[in-house]
């Protein structure tokens, strides 16, 4: 322990000052340099864990995915849907084409409502539009040595042999939401000295080296201030109890907490993700041979990916219908086309014949 000095202990050693103790008279722990605080491991030592059957592999920190075991039975295959007799979607009316083209006109400061109020309509041609969408719904799992402070918590290692990673229930999941679970796995835990603190229960304040004082910041550890008064902030000791530890010189072990005792276990890690897939492009004329077989070739390829890893729960399709209507018109003579597109009637066009440069004053 460091030695401290209280204003009763002060010796005149024949300094015009009584009080003052002369820097040869300290003694030589109040001038030990600080040193490193010893530095804590990042993880555990191996030999803190147990060998636990089925786990062998396991480490600190992760040992990535565990395989699923094969399924008893093969994968479903996706089954073909019922036939849909009608998949022509009819197009829209005149009138709609027309109403959105007015409104489309009027949006826009620059463009004159003529061709849109006197343009005539020669053709409207709908096309069934489709993208295509597939969600793959996965749970993986994975297994590390993990710790926490010692509170009374059950000590089960070694009463019956842990069940497999694959093999302990987890919550039902909601589909398509992303999750994740964490607990422990069942006959793993044991009760262990804290290897941070070697079973303290504390450890060496880094801030002042475990000495349990600094150097007065006050005084430079002269004892004195400008002019010989003795420093009352360290009462002319020249140093100062440390903030950081309260002067004693080791602080509570954030590992342990102060428990000396940790239980260690392994941690089941069990997450839920959910993985999509949509065409970039945007498929025509559903339903037709090669969407389908497209279809068939993207369920098993994401099968073929994620059951090395992971165990699909569940997968997805959705085909989207986006209605876009070309409408060919005669404007003055010339002709020109806009499309109508999706349920809120919207207008795209490249070639809109009347329009006129704006400023605003």
């Amino acid at each position: 322990t460091a030695t401290r000095f209280s204003h009763g202990q002060h010796q005149n050693h024949g300094i015009a000052n009584p009080g003052y103790i002369p820097a040869a008279a300290w003694p030589a722990a109040m001038f030990a340099p600080p040193v490193a605080e010893h530095a804590s491991p990042s993880a555990p030592p191996a030999g803190m864990f147990d060998n636990m059957p089925g786990y062998e592999g396991t480490v600190a920190g992760g040992g990535g995915f565990l395989p699923p075991p094969m399924p008893a039975q093969p994968v479903p295959q996706p089954s073909p849907g019922p036939e849909q007799p009608h998949w022509n979607i009819p197009s829209i009316t005149e009138d709609n084409a027309r109403d959105a083209f007015s409104l489309y006109a009027s949006s826009k400061c620059c463009y004159s409502s003529a061709p849109a109020k006197d343009g005539v309509i020669i053709n409207m041609e709908s096309f069934n539009t489709y993208r295509y969408r597939l969600e793959t719904f996965t749970e993986s799992r994975s297994t590390e040595w993990s710790h926490e402070p010692y509170n009374g918590q059950p000590v089960d290692a070694y009463v019956q042999h842990p069940p497999g990673p694959w093999d302990i229930p987890a919550k039902v999941p909601t589909f398509f939401v992303d999750s994740e679970q964490k607990m422990k796995v069942p006959y793993t835990s044991s009760m262990k000295p804290c290897h941070d603190c070697l079973g303290s229960g504390r450890k060496p304040c880094k801030d002042c080296a475990g000495c349990g004082n600094k150097v007065c910041w006050v005084c430079n550890g002269s004892g004195f201030r400008h002019g010989g008064d003795r420093c009352h902030h360290c009462n002319g000791r020249g140093r100062e109890n440390c903030a950081h530890c309260h002067g004693q010189g080791s602080k509570q072990c954030t590992t342990c907490h102060g428990k000396q005792q940790l239980l260690v276990f392994i941690l089941l890690t069990l997450c839920i993700l959910s993985f999509f897939f949509w065409t970039d492009n945007i498929i025509m004329g559903f339903p037709d041979p090669t969407v389908v077989q497209a279809a068939q070739r993207l369920v098993g390829d994401h099968q073929g990916k994620f059951l090395r890893t992971s165990r699909i729960l569940q997968q997805r399709q959705t085909i989207e219908l986006i209605p876009v209507t070309k409408v060919t018109y005669t404007w003055k003579g010339k002709t020109y086309v806009y499309f109508v597109y999706g349920n809120e009637f919207k207008v795209h066009t490249n070639d809109y014949p009347a329009t006129c440069c704006c400023s605003v004053m």
